[in-house]
């Protein structure tokens, strides 16, 4: 008997592996995936300029990255004695106006590296919500709490998100021909614009996503149902934060686990486990550091530490 719908998943077309690099962008459940490839070491870089919730942001930033672009002065401001960049997330606030231009052009480095060497990219798109700067008639990622009267606020359009998703696959494709883009809806439900624009946001993604997918059929694009999943599987708010608008830790655990039935190789499934290992013992708490079976304990995690590092140095369990 079955007490839920099963979302079918496609698998990966190339599984990922250890050797791989994965690179996620997109809203906060991008980084909630990204770290779980950081729990289990795999090479990972999430979110260079920090969370992107809508489809322009991310085009900005790729194409930044395409085009060698660097950032200066005219690119930041400052408000209530912070400097901010209206094409990233607040994350990269400073209260220096030199420091905001050398850590944005570290991370454009950073993403530049990221999207040449990457094996998969993971696109993680939440709203199709967008706040135009008055002054300049741009799009932003982020008001950075500058006063709302001076942007407008609209939802792009359906012609918008394809024309966005298409130039984000044409650029990244040119840097790196070989790459997966994989897309995915973000689950967490963007409730501020209100419960109707949310699903109107979200509807739009979808469709235009779809459409795309269906369009460019066979050139390595793939799309992952965590939207689906989160709405039809775990179709309960016992699988939510007390906000009741983030998934919570066993959901994410589950969504994760769906991801690598689906998407990483069985070899490195097993790498996983040894990982795990690792990475339980390492949070292990004796209650007699001194005891002879601790110190045997520690003795065998650091064989199976010194294992992983011999095959894989990348690694870090410190």
């Amino acid at each position: 008997m079955k007490f839920s719908t099963v979302v079918p998943i496609s698998k990966l077309p190339k599984q990922l592996t250890y050797e791989d690099k994965v690179l996620s962008l997109g809203s906060c459940f991008a980084v909630n995936i990204g770290k779980k490839f950081k729990q289990f070491q795999f090479q990972n870089v999430v979110n260079p300029f920090g969370i992107l919730f809508h489809p322009k942001a991310i085009e900005q930033i790729v194409e930044y990255a395409y085009s060698g672009y660097e950032f200066s002065e005219k690119d930041v401001f400052c408000h209530n004695e912070i400097w901010s960049c209206f094409a990233v997330h607040s994350d990269m606030n400073e209260l220096e106006e030199e420091d905001i231009i050398t850590k944005l052009n570290i991370k454009l480095f950073d993403l530049q590296a990221a999207l040449k060497e990457s094996s998969l990219l993971i696109l993680t798109f939440g709203a199709a919500w967008v706040y135009e700067y008055c002054q300049t008639g741009e799009i932003v990622a982020n008001c950075h709490k500058v006063p709302q009267s001076e942007f407008v606020k609209r939802l792009l359009n359906y012609d918008e998100i394809v024309e966005s998703y298409l130039r984000i696959i044409y650029l990244v494709k040119e840097l790196n021909p070989n790459i997966q883009i994989m897309f995915t809806l973000s689950p967490v439900r963007h409730i501020k614009d209100g419960i109707v624009e949310n699903q109107r946001s979200k509807a739009l993604l979808h469709a235009a996503m779809q459409d795309v997918l269906e369009q460019l059929k066979g050139t390595e694009l793939f799309y992952f149902p965590s939207y689906e999943i989160m709405m039809d599987e775990l179709r309960d708010y016992r699988f939510y934060k007390a906000d009741m608008l983030h998934p919570n830790e066993i959901a994410i655990d589950y969504i994760w686990e769906k991801f690598v039935e689906n998407c990483i190789a069985e070899d490195s499934i097993s790498v996983m486990k040894k990982v795990d290992e690792v990475q339980k013992g390492l949070n292990h708490r004796p209650f007699n550091p001194t005891a002879t079976q601790h110190l045997n304990f520690l003795d065998t995690l650091i064989e199976k530490i010194d294992f992983l590092l011999e095959k894989y140095p990348f690694m870090s369990f410190r």
